[in-house]
């Protein structure tokens, strides 16, 4: 199969390699998927640049999250069929080395999920990190309906698809952006009320919106937005961190948080305890069979040119995820 990896960690023009790879079998417990869609998250170039944890393995096929086709079942698998539409994640985290930028992905079958017939592949390639980050975050605690929910960064690829679950489960969501094309994005993905950071006081627009405070957070950048936060926590509420953009040393008020009886979550998806990602899963499923979704793709490049996916992520100006297209 083609494929694309590296040796070594480093810039991806320097350590990317594409060409032929032995096609994987499926194993015990596992699917054979034919890979069609391949998303590129920021976690995959932190991982290839060696930013990230150390490489557990002397090569590795890049990307976690994707979509296409099951044709093969390994032994014991009993969830899927061949020919069943899917999507997957963590396909290159925790113990596997090989992901989805290739032709061909063999995974455990608890990490792949059917996609439905009305999603296109590149948009189920969207769904893996972020969509099943967005709701672990959410919904970890329990049910959002009646609550007041913030979602920092609502037109990222996480922050996009937590505005648009915690609108589906009954929340008043508030989001941030930096921009009025992201306003734009925020406000389409139903977001009550969408508070430009550059230009607005967040804290007075929240405060005005939800004087009690704010129930959920789904926080991007906990220690750039700590001052805020500390500002606006409503009692028992939640605060849930998947990533920091600013300073990753913050001080915290402990007496803010004790006399609010506040929650801090920290999370990373692939050390998530498998119970709570088969929730995730199910309930990815059940918000796209709901109605009409939206899923943002950023750009589109074919397997060969897995360099050029990941510099747009690198880049920071993407809205959505970057595609590579594994069977081109």
């Amino acid at each position: 199969m083609k494929a694309v990896w590296y040796d070594k960690t480093g810039p991806a023009r320097e350590v990317f390699n594409y060409g032929e790879m032995p096609t994987p079998s499926a194993g015990q417990g596992e699917v054979r998927i034919k890979l069609e869609a391949s998303g590129v998250n920021p976690s995959d170039t932190y991982r290839r640049g060696g930013t990230a944890d150390p490489m557990e393995y002397p090569r590795v096929i890049a990307n976690s999250d994707g979509a296409g086709i099951v044709d093969q079942i390994g032994p014991g698998a009993k969830r899927f069929k061949e020919g069943d539409r899917v999507w997957l994640y963590n396909g290159q985290r925790n113990g596997r080395a090989f992901g989805t930028a290739a032709e061909y992905i063999a995974l455990d079958e608890n990490l792949v999920t059917p996609l439905p017939a009305n999603v296109s592949f590149a948009e189920g390639a969207t769904l893996g990190v972020p969509g099943m980050t967005a709701w672990v975050c959410l919904f970890h605690a329990g049910p959002v309906k009646d609550q007041t929910v913030l979602v920092t960064g609502g037109a990222g690829a996480v922050g996009h698809y937590g505005v648009q679950l915690a609108k589906w489960g009954g929340a008043r969501v508030i989001t941030t952006v930096s921009s009025p094309q992201k306003a734009e994005i925020a406000r389409a993905a139903g977001a009550d009320l969408v508070i430009d950071y550059k230009k607005e006081d967040v804290v007075q627009r929240i405060r005005e919106f939800a004087p009690k405070g704010v129930d959920r957070i789904v926080e991007v950048d906990f220690g750039g937005n700590i001052e805020t936060t500390e500002k606006i926590l409503a009692r028992f509420s939640t605060v849930a961190i998947y990533a920091t953009k600013g300073n990753v040393k913050p001080q915290v008020t402990v007496r803010v948080l004790t006399s609010k009886n506040a929650t801090i979550y920290g999370m990373q998806l692939p050390l998530t305890p498998m119970p709570l990602q088969r929730k995730a899963q199910a309930g990815m499923s059940e918000w796209m069979a709901a109605g009409k979704r939206i899923h943002l793709v950023a750009a589109q490049f074919p397997l060969k040119e897995t360099i050029e996916a990941h510099l747009a992520v690198e880049a920071g100006t993407k809205l959505g995820t970057v595609i590579v297209d594994c069977a081109r």
